[in-house]
């Protein structure tokens, strides 16, 4: 509903009645002299503070459609008790001529409603303590991915969009704490289905109404033969495909092929496909399609919903309506978690100076990044695709990673523009405390080290309010090592979630009681750590030489060092309006930002980073980095994944393949000697504040369970 559609009263405006009741607790009079204001000074007062108020970006409304109190079929955690589960929805307005919101792309040309306001809503979920005295008075937003909740692993839970039964909730490592666990929609590209969260953000159009046009980008990939249809992020200003371009090539770097008009069509404004009706599109072939589109939507909204959302739970007392707020006086601190499309979000959030709310609080104290690489989200441009994210092969030329990179405001040599992640924040004092933890995926595959380093691929000192972490040898996310897929070797099975674990204690900790996480722990230049990207001419990936790697040569393993690189891409003269003119950007003649990714041990384990007991006491390499095999683009990137190549299991064996590594019995001996290396590692994890006790443990009894040299 919109907002101007809220039912009538009896005497004057919602806002009036809520409002004027307030100010006449607030005015500074007393008995008689509060009296004799009447007429036309209470209204003229009245009016002045009317106008204060619609003047703040804010949530006006929520409605919680659904309680289940408690729920988990009432389950208990410790002595927090029991929780019960709120579902609803959140409306808010923006004021397009303060310079907080100003910047939102495209905010000035959306409609607004008799206040002026631009109107947004979104889906809000909550989990939060039957008792929230019993609680710890924290609140815990999981930024969500896509629409989806993905904080299960992290919780020892099962997670899920719509958690509700004891099985569900498992251990409940938040919950055993005392956390109150929120959500909001932001992503405008969400689907609705599935529990998702989704927010409904206005279209911009011109002053006279008329539908803004502008170029628009597809990257169109499928890893099969029977796709015949691709959907558009946004219509179609015209059907006619002669006024769009579409191209083929097979491989990344190879010159692309124009799709003859004849070859294809939109069958209407979102939607195309190849011709003859019912061809589909080659398995793995790269399909790219520039276009003119319309009705571009203010996506950059998602950023000031979460802004208010946060600052609503954390100060408010109630909405414009006396919908009470249901943490009302509870919430001391604020701390977010974010795994990859929303670390990114995250990361802009900060840069565009989101973290300041309209009255110059600060709303994230603490934010634990997971995954989110040196790189933005393009949410704030003008048709925009936050569910776009550049990998080896994919989606390299959107604005995802644009400068800055790095906290610190620095000067782009390549620019001549000076920003930083930190530079807004520090302005207004709301920095919030920052753990950047990535894995090596990010590295090979999105830069990460740009956010540690200068423009030069020199390192940086640390921010005093941010750490970086690589979780060495991990993928983006946790693989299957029996599953390869469309890549050429076993995925790999690295989990980091008991590090994120430690780290977000260390966060709290650092955020409630001033005390320092643990060291920054990444690949540097300075340490001779860091193994350098080089830029191929004219291709959109570069390499890693082998020799500066430290790569050893493992039968039936192909290394190619291909790594992604950063380019200084040129989107037009109107890109710092956040509105693309080039595209597609070209990538010849334009200048490339350094990166690096760690070096390697022996045996292709990286040197850097936190090394859980998979790499520091391994049974097998690990990589960030996997390529395709035959039929699906051989040899480029295999994207997200990684790869576990296991040790030979004797020496035999490893004489019979040539392995340079040594076999897993030279190296432990026997079952209880491959315990005590994972029992040492692990107790020196837990002292570093890698990892919690309970934790460390479950290493230990795993070792002990497994076969390994029984």
């Amino acid at each position: 509903m919109n907002l101007q559609d809220a039912p009538a009263t009896r005497c004057c405006s919602v806002r009036q009645q809520h409002v004027e009741p307030r100010l006449a607790r607030a005015l500074p009079y007393a008995g008689g002299q509060r009296r004799r204001l009447r007429g036309r000074s209470l209204l003229t007062l009245l009016a002045a503070v009317l106008t204060m108020l619609s003047a703040q970006a804010r949530i006006v409304r929520i409605e919680i459609t659904s309680v289940q109190s408690p729920t988990f079929e009432g389950k208990t955690f410790g002595s927090v008790g029991a929780y019960e589960k709120l579902r609803g929805r959140a409306y808010g307005e923006v004021d397009p001529s303060l310079p907080q919101n100003a910047l939102i792309t495209d905010l000035a040309l959306a409609p607004r409603n008799a206040r002026g306001m631009v109107e947004y809503s979104m889906d809000i979920y909550l989990l939060k303590p039957l008792n929230l005295g019993q609680g710890n008075h924290k609140l815990f937003l999981e930024v969500n991915n896509r629409g989806s909740k993905l904080f299960g692993g992290f919780n020892n839970s099962s997670g899920g969009n719509d958690p509700t039964t004891a099985a569900q909730a498992s251990e409940g490592f938040l919950m055993n704490q005392g956390y109150t666990l929120a959500w909001n929609g932001w992503d405008m590209t969400a689907a609705s289905s599935n529990n998702n969260l989704t927010i409904n953000v206005p279209v911009a159009t011109n002053p006279d109404g008329s539908p803004i046009t502008g170029p628009a980008y597809e990257y169109i990939s499928f890893e099969n033969t029977t796709t015949q249809t691709f959907n558009l992020a946004y219509p179609t200003a015209a059907l006619n495909p002669a006024q769009a371009t579409l191209t083929v090539r097979q491989r990344l770097n190879d010159a692309p092929t124009p799709v003859p008009t004849s070859g294809w069509e939109f069958v209407n404004e979102r939607t195309i496909r190849l011709l003859p009706a019912g061809t589909a599109f080659q398995q793995s072939a790269i399909y790219e399609l520039a276009y003119t589109a319309k009705n571009p939507v203010v996506a950059g909204l998602g950023f000031a919903a979460t802004r208010d959302f946060v600052s609503f739970l954390r100060y408010a007392k109630a909405d414009d309506l006396g919908q009470p707020n249901p943490l009302a006086d509870d919430v001391r601190y604020t701390f977010s978690y974010a795994l990859s499309q929303p670390a990114r979000y995250l990361n802009d959030f900060q840069t565009l100076g989101f973290n300041a709310d309209e009255q110059g609080r600060r709303v994230l104290d603490g934010i634990e990044n997971w995954l989110g690489g040196g790189s933005g989200i393009g949410l704030n441009f003008r048709f925009a695709q936050p569910s776009r994210t550049e990998r080896n092969r994919q989606n390299h030329l959107y604005p995802e990673a644009l400068f800055p990179f790095a906290y610190p405001a620095l000067t782009d040599p390549l620019t001549g523009q000076t920003a930083g992640r930190s530079a807004r924040c520090a302005a207004s004092g709301t920095c919030p405390k920052v753990l950047e933890i990535n894995s090596a995926n990010e590295y090979w595959v999105k830069a990460a080290s740009l956010l540690h380093t200068d423009l030069g691929g020199n390192d940086l000192p640390d921010p005093e309010n941010v750490r970086f972490y690589l979780v060495s040898g991990a993928q983006h996310g946790t693989g299957n090592a029996s599953s390869s897929g469309i890549c050429q070797q076993g995925q790999n099975p690295t989990n980091a979630e008991p590090a994120l674990r430690a780290l977000f204690v260390a966060l709290d900790q650092w955020v409630t009681q001033g005390t320092a996480p643990p060291k920054s722990q990444v690949p540097r230049r300075s340490a001779g750590t860091a193994a350098f990207a080089v830029a191929q001419p004219g291709a959109l990936t570069g390499t890693v030489p082998q020799a500066n790697l430290g790569w050893p040569s493992i039968p039936g393993v192909t290394y190619t060092g291909l790594i992604t690189t950063r380019y200084q891409l040129d989107f037009g003269p109107f890109l710092s309006q956040r509105i693309l003119t080039k595209y597609l950007p070209s990538i010849t003649g334009r200048p490339v930002y350094p990166n690096f990714v760690s070096k390697v041990d022996a045996d292709g384990n990286e040197v850097a980073g936190i090394r859980l007991p998979i790499v520091a006491a391994p049974l097998a390499t690990t990589t960030g980095w996997a390529l395709r095999r035959a039929g699906y683009g051989e040899n480029e990137g295999c994207e997200a994944a990684g790869q576990y190549l296991p040790f030979p299991l004797t020496p035999t064996d490893r004489a019979a393949t040539r392995d340079p590594r040594r076999s897993v019995q030279e190296r432990y001996r026997t079952h209880a000697g491959y315990v005590a290396a994972v029992t040492k590692v692990v107790k020196q994890l837990v002292k570093q504040r890698f990892l919690l006790e309970e934790d460390a443990q479950k290493y230990i009894l795993e070792a002990e369970a497994s076969a390994v040299l029984k």
